[in-house]
């Protein structure tokens, strides 16, 4: 369901997004927020996802996320592989990839290309981003395959990215991040949303 808000109605779910999260701002708390006033429901769904798995997780409340460089001090707190993730897609924009890599490392889309068979590799459209995973530029994480119902979105992960005991990402919402671990992510959240085959990449 899509929910459309006034610039009044924006103002007040802002202003209870900024009192819900005064207390427990920047820290890093166990489980689900008791209260979900002013939260989308795409984020209340991680939750209830993840609670239905059995996977444990911590969560930590802070200001949007646009950028790597923002990401710095939620980095810090959540002593976690932050992973920046980027959706790809083929020149004729049939075939997708959700691509997991630390968040300082680059890489050049032609090495890239040459592991997974596909050429001319560039970033997909925020369009498609919403349409498949139900998420919004710098919101984007591997929590958002849940949303992939068709499976047109391949997963990549970096092997950097397996070195980690845990990661973060956010829960389909760039205002929070979790603390979730790699295991759990690999051997019950994937498995359980038929994204278990996914490709190790070298970058």
């Amino acid at each position: 369901m899509n929910i459309c808000y006034t610039s009044m109605q924006r103002m007040k779910c802002l202003k209870r997004i900024k009192s819900r999260t005064e207390e427990n701002y920047m820290e890093l708390v166990n489980g689900r927020p008791t209260d979900t006033q002013g939260r989308l429901d795409k984020e209340i769904r991680v939750y209830d996802f993840l609670d239905s798995l059995g996977v444990t997780y911590q969560r930590i409340d802070h200001e949007a996320a646009m950028t790597m460089e923002a990401c710095e001090e939620i980095d810090r707190t959540l002593e976690a592989t932050i992973c920046k993730n980027l959706l790809l897609c083929n020149r004729q924009e049939t075939q997708f990839y959700l691509l997991m890599l630390p968040g300082d490392k680059v890489f050049k889309t032609k090495d890239l290309s040459a592991q997974i068979g596909s050429s001319r590799l560039s970033f997909a459209k925020a369009e498609y981003m919403e349409q498949y995973l139900d998420i919004t530029p710098g919101s984007l994480s591997v929590l958002g395959l849940m949303n992939d119902k068709d499976r047109m979105v391949r997963l990549l992960i970096d092997e950097d990215v397996l070195t980690g005991e845990y990661i973060g990402c956010h829960p389909c919402v760039n205002t929070c991040s979790l603390k979730i671990r790699l295991e759990d992510i690999l051997k019950i959240l994937l498995p359980k949303i038929s994204h278990q085959n996914f490709n190790i990449v070298e970058l």
